[in-house]
């Protein structure tokens, strides 16, 4: 059965027909802590909720490149990662099938923040967006995700 994902889920949208109870927003870090890469280069959980995350990064010199502006790689590493959160969080391993990334501006400011929402959920691929802003409110990035669930 394919559904259309709540394009405005919230965190307070989590699992409402979920007969178990959801995992809490510390259970989920901890379980997400396996992906390395991402978490120890500063990405961290801040919310969840049905086909969403919004996670972020505390920046730092390690993320920025030879000119001084935050490497392309960090980006794309937090929107990743954000995906990861939303589609798996509470549901069986998606993995991506594609990104696409378009960078709209320099970073600016101290921290990224990176929120996805699932636009598409079919019985085997999903399909999300990915917006990272700065800390100044400003559209850093614009990603989307087309997924693919191995655990169905």
């Amino acid at each position: 059965m394919n559904t259309i994902c709540n394009s405005s889920s919230s965190p307070s949208d989590l699992a409402a027909d979920h007969s178990q109870t959801p995992p809490s927003l510390e259970e989920v870090r901890q379980r997400f802590q396996g992906d390395r890469f991402a978490t120890e280069n500063g990405a961290v959980i801040d919310a969840i909720g049905e086909g969403y995350a919004k996670c972020s990064m505390e920046l730092s010199d390690s993320h920025r490149n030879a000119a001084g502006a935050v490497m392309g790689g960090a980006i794309f590493t937090l929107a990743d990662f954000a995906f990861a959160v939303a589609a798996n969080w509470n549901r069986p391993l998606h993995v991506s099938l594609t990104s696409q990334i378009t960078y709209l501006t320099t970073a600016k400011g101290s921290r990224l923040t990176a929120e996805a929402r699932c636009l598409k959920d079919g019985r085997s691929t999903c399909y999300y967006e990915i917006q990272v802003h700065d800390d100044l409110g400003r559209l850093i990035a614009h990603v989307t995700t087309n997924g693919f669930s191995v655990g169905h």
